[in-house]
């Protein structure tokens, strides 16, 4: 008897949930497949690269490196309107830790404004580094 209702209560619930079953089936698959092909195909954000090569030239010098180069490319980075400009700056951040932009890397057109480029960016870059923004 027990085996009859038991039977029967199967039965029922894969009678009525039939038709959602495989919705939801198809709804929980398809967020991972996609999520798995995301993950194959991750391109990196632009900020949290420039986070990942400013951090090891920040280590030693700030308690919390991360947070230094991220405020560089928000707040100091950020200023700059010009993209050739931001993008040296970047670069140079990137691959020193410090604030530099060579002249090879923006336009001859654009050189005379490198030093205006460093007048705008000093007060943000120094809230950065000893005083910076808490979230």
């Amino acid at each position: 008897m027990v085996l009859r209702i038991c039977s029967a209560a199967m039965l029922a619930s894969l009678v009525l949930m039939g038709p959602f079953a495989g919705v939801v089936q198809a709804q929980s698959q398809l967020p991972l497949e996609s999520m798995q092909i995301r993950s194959l195909y991750r391109v990196p954000e632009p900020r949290d690269e420039f986070v990942r090569q400013c951090a090891p030239h920040m280590l030693g010098r700030w308690a919390h490196p991360e947070a230094v180069c991220g405020c560089l490319h928000d707040h100091a980075a950020a200023t700059v309107d010009d993209p050739d400009l931001r993008q040296a700056l970047l670069r140079g951040i990137s691959e020193t830790g410090v604030p530099t932009i060579e002249t090879d890397w923006v336009p001859p057109s654009k050189q005379g404004e490198i030093g205006p480029t460093f007048t705008k960016i000093a007060k943000p870059t120094l809230q950065c580094m000893f005083e910076p923004v808490s979230n």
